[in-house]
């Protein structure tokens, strides 16, 4: 039987989150320390443990047919490459930044100026785009100290929290892009990978709208139950039980977790009671 090849980042957080994802879907991967790849036991799937920077161009080439990538890593080395699911984890920025001495505002302020990145090709997509023109140094790893000696009068990296940039003395000025963990698929991947790969996609869709979704259970007076089905429309519409108390009854409903407060507050001014909210593990539409 053939295996799916996926590559993933070979340590750090995106390593991290890959294979709890992969675990959550039901593919366990027995990797040792420092091994290159691994088997899944319950899943016809190899884990190849790469450089990021190296990823793209193992996809391209065939060696791998898919992989968990940073979306940022892709527009740098992999535009021609097709993502198939964006993963919703291992968020960061790519930004412009500046000493916070520095006059600048935006990047059309390093207009002509020197600035140093890991990100060449991403930050010539920008200029262009703008008409702007700078002086690129191309550093791999340490881009932030780059002004503190001279050598960039701005940088171009990634940003997660921004402490980086803090304890550098720089500030970000300028949001290029937005990234976050996705799965890419190689162009030379065969039809009977295809298919593995579409099984994979469905599992994963079914724990991302999980982690988005809560499950809600409430009891309610029923002369209000028209009010808070607007309220809570669920997947489809929400299910409703007659309680023991006569003129009440049980609804239970999905929301979106990130509409979860707002919810709740509309619910308890609509007489709602006994308002009860679970984690769903997974949402299988």
């Amino acid at each position: 039987m053939s295996k799916l090849k996926i590559a993933v980042q070979k340590s750090g957080r995106l390593n991290e989150d890959s294979m709890k994802i992969l675990k959550e879907i039901g593919i366990s991967v027995d990797n040792g320390k420092d091994q290159l790849k691994a088997s899944a036991r319950n899943f016809p799937l190899e884990v190849f443990y790469l450089r990021n920077g190296d990823i793209p161009q193992y996809l391209r080439d065939g060696v791998v047919d898919a992989a968990i990538i940073g979306e940022n890593v892709l527009i740098e080395k992999g535009n021609d490459l097709t993502i198939v699911e964006r993963l919703g984890f291992s968020k960061c920025k790519v930004s412009i930044a500046v000493p916070k001495s520095s006059k600048a505002k935006s990047l059309k302020d390093l207009d002509g100026k020197r600035i140093a990145t890991s990100y060449p090709n991403t930050v010539n997509q920008f200029l262009e785009k703008a008409g702007l023109k700078a002086n690129l140094h191309i550093i791999n790893g340490s881009v932030e100290i780059a002004p503190n000696i001279g050598l960039a009068d701005g940088i171009c990296d990634i940003v997660s929290s921004g402490s980086t940039l803090f304890k550098n003395g720089l500030k970000e000025i300028e949001v290029l892009l937005k990234s976050e963990a996705v799965l890419a698929t190689s162009p030379m991947i065969s039809e009977e990978n295809q298919a593995l790969i579409d099984k994979l996609q469905f599992r994963l869709k079914s724990v991302l709208k999980g982690r988005e979704s809560k499950y809600i259970l409430l009891n309610a007076p029923n002369n209000k139950l028209d009010e808070i089905i607007r309220i809570l429309p669920g997947m489809n519409s929400p299910s409703i039980l007659p309680l023991a108390r006569e003129g009440w009854s049980s609804m239970h409903s999905v929301i979106d977790k990130n509409d979860f407060w707002n919810i709740i507050d509309e619910l308890k001014s609509n007489g709602a009671e006994g308002i009860l909210v679970c984690p769903i593990e997974n949402m299988v539409l």
